[in-house]
């Protein structure tokens, strides 16, 4: 398919860089979960992770909210499948998981954080519709 189908971003102009604020490269993000770099490509190879590409090297990263205590945030992968479902990209699906929702006073990303998994996984499912 054609970009027709994308979601449109809801932020006019700005990057996904600027909007997420932190994104750590794979390297970083193997040390901090105590893994092989080939383990953190595998996690977003099992969509437990989304990755970017960052910067003027396009070195490709994580957002460093996708973990918490040194391990992956644990409702993450859940939600990246269903919006990867809907038919989200990477990019798209962390736009919407770190854009902040007046309805869910924050950001998709931080009420997982706090364990909120199935008020933002019902909201995901919606966007399949």
């Amino acid at each position: 398919g054609g970009d027709a189908a994308r979601p449109a971003h809801p932020y006019a102009g700005g990057t996904v860089e600027a909007l997420v604020c932190e994104c750590r490269p794979l390297r970083y993000c193997a040390q901090v979960l105590y893994v092989s770099i080939t383990r953190v490509h595998g996690l977003i190879d099992e969509r437990a992770l989304a990755a970017l590409r960052v910067g003027e090297r396009r070195i490709r990263s994580v957002p460093a909210a996708f973990i918490l205590d040194g391990q992956v945030v644990d409702s993450l992968k859940g939600t990246i499948v269903v919006l990867a479902d809907a038919g989200y990209s990477d990019e798209d699906l962390i736009v919407w998981l770190f854009t902040a929702d007046e309805s869910l006073r924050g950001r998709p990303i931080d009420a997982l954080r706090e364990g909120r998994k199935t008020e933002i996984r019902r909201r995901a499912q919606t966007l399949a519709w």
